[in-house]
């Protein structure tokens, strides 16, 4: 039992072999939200009576104390926003920048504190920057950041947005997404100057952390940039003047022009109850950011990584962070996550439970029960020696997370296991599968194979499309065969249409790349 689970902890390779035929491919496109949301404001609900109701019955539980027990407030702007959000419902937003086609892990304790807002019967505001984007928040960056066109923000803009919606909409219906392009395109610059600029002390927006060391770098930093921060400023104005907004959270990197705004307001509306919050940022416990995986960011949106990839990202979490990410990620209470950590001290545990929980409730905070379905249901079927059944649809939700390369049908029909070993990839020579068969660490579709002359019988094609190859308890191989040219085959996002005029070699290798392990 130990060994299974030390070995779903470790790294894997994967090949996934296709047909020899020219393909074209089409992807499916994430169906649209109601285009209410490509304006102003998607709001989900009456905030007055319906928000109002949701707050009596939550026990006026303060969410500041709430994030502050489980590692979540690195910095508040005044204490009195503990009465302010124990006294009655408040809305509170996070600001995203479109400058990607979907958000990553380092938006995710942004959505997360919205939820918990969320969940204490507030009501939660996701601004997309469709207009600040196109400046470049220099906060953590050392580089200005590269120009996106309009086309490209609006795309990116509407990718995120319904990112944000479904997590959202998972809380409840308290929500509204908004776009400050919408205000921005309809002001101008000098009543901006005369209106706002005339607030700005030049003093204060040096003195700012992320501009300090901007002017401090070789490469120092532009006008642009550098009045980011007051059209931040602004955003949070406009939304407590125009949305009743009073509360804007974000990373510790964002201090400065989240205090910015809170300037603006106090000085140019001559009130108070405007509050800022920030968050830590997502570090593992060596200092390094969290987040990144050896392909890239870890994306939130399917159609960039599929929620397989997510789930094992985080099942590969050290044992030295998973007690701390379980408080900062989940919304699993704190006497339940300190029973999780006991366990992993206790005579017997068996290793990755812990992360597999995490696994599980991230997995299904971002990608709802059908995408956690989907995830585990892969990593149990692709685990060698699984007992489940392999199945077409199951190899499917897996297939562009793997590598790959197509063998025909009947090359591969009654081949050796040893031969197809080779030609797939999946080992370098006959006499290392025909030793790793003899150290019985060959598996065929998650069954050991213990005789060398085992050859590939019609019934060893799952469904007549694939054959999954495990080499000992790292490597894969994912063969995909056709035994009609005509045959069309769906493999996850994409489409693939054979054409039978067209001839290929008989193995076409398309990439390889590591996986993480199950």
């Amino acid at each position: 039992m130990a060994s299974a689970a030390t070995a779903m902890s470790s790294a894997s390779r994967t090949l996934l072999l296709f047909s020899p035929f020219k393909t074209s491919l089409s992807f499916r496109k994430i169906p649209k939200l109601p285009s209410s949301i490509n304006t102003a404001c998607f709001c989900c609900c009456s905030y007055s009576t319906q928000l109002q109701s949701q707050f009596q019955t939550s026990r006026r539980r303060d969410v500041v104390e709430i994030l502050q027990q489980r590692g979540l407030l690195e910095s508040i702007t005044s204490s009195t926003i503990h009465d302010a959000v124990s006294s009655g419902p408040v809305k509170v937003y996070c600001g995203f920048d479109p400058t990607a086609e979907s958000l990553h892990l380092g938006n995710l304790l942004g959505l997360i504190v919205l939820s918990w807002f969320q969940r204490c019967g507030h009501h939660a505001v996701a601004l997309i920057g469709g207009a600040t984007a196109r400046i470049g928040d220099p906060s953590g960056k050392s580089l200005e950041r590269p120009e996106l066109d309009i086309d490209t923000l609006r795309k990116n803009s509407d990718g995120i947005r319904d990112t944000i919606y479904k997590i959202l909409l998972s809380n409840s219906e308290n929500f509204s997404i908004l776009n400050n392009y919408d205000w921005w395109k309809e002001v101008r610059l000098l009543d901006f100057l005369r209106n706002v600029g005339r607030y700005a002390r030049v003093g204060t927006m040096m003195a700012k952390e992320s501009v300090k060391k901007r002017l401090e770098s070789e490469q120092g930093m532009s006008y642009t940039e550098f009045t980011y921060q007051l059209l931040q400023g602004y955003d949070f104005l406009r939304l407590f003047e125009k949305e009743g907004v009073s509360v804007q959270i974000g990373g510790n990197d964002q201090w400065g022009n989240i205090t910015a705004g809170t300037e603006l307001i106090r000085k140019i509306l001559q009130v108070e109850g405007a509050f800022g919050l920030t968050f830590p940022l997502l570090l593992k416990s060596d200092g390094t950011k969290f987040g990144k995986s050896e392909e890239g960011a870890v994306w939130l949106s399917p159609s960039m990584l599929s929620p397989y990839k997510f789930y094992q990202y985080f099942f590969s979490v050290p044992d030295a962070d998973v007690v701390r990410f379980l408080k900062i990620l989940t919304f699993l209470e704190l006497e339940e996550i300190g029973e999780l950590e006991r366990e992993m001290g206790r005579p017997g545990y068996v290793p990755n439970s812990v992360q597999r929980r995490l696994a599980e409730e991230v997995t299904r905070f971002v990608h709802g029960e059908e995408g956690l379905s989907e995830a585990v249901k892969a990593t149990q079927a692709l685990r060698p020696g699984a007992e489940a059944k392999l199945d077409w649809q199951t190899i499917e939700g897996i297939a562009e997370d793997v590598p790959s390369c197509s063998l025909a049908y009947n090359e591969v029909l009654n081949l050796s296991l040893v031969d197809l070993s080779v030609s797939a990839g999946l080992l370098e020579s006959k006499s290392a599968a025909r030793r790793l068969l003899k150290q019985g660490g060959l598996y065929l579709n998650n069954s050991r194979v213990d005789g060398e002359n085992k050859r590939i019988e019609a019934e060893d094609i799952v469904d007549g499309k694939v054959i999954l190859l495990s080499a000992g308890k790292k490597n894969k191989v994912l063969t995909v065969c056709s035994s009609k040219c005509s045959q069309v085959l769906d493999i996850g996002q994409c489409r693939i249409q054979p054409l039978a005029s067209q001839s290929l070699p008989p193995l076409i290798q398309l990439n390889k790349r590591a996986d993480g392990d199950m």
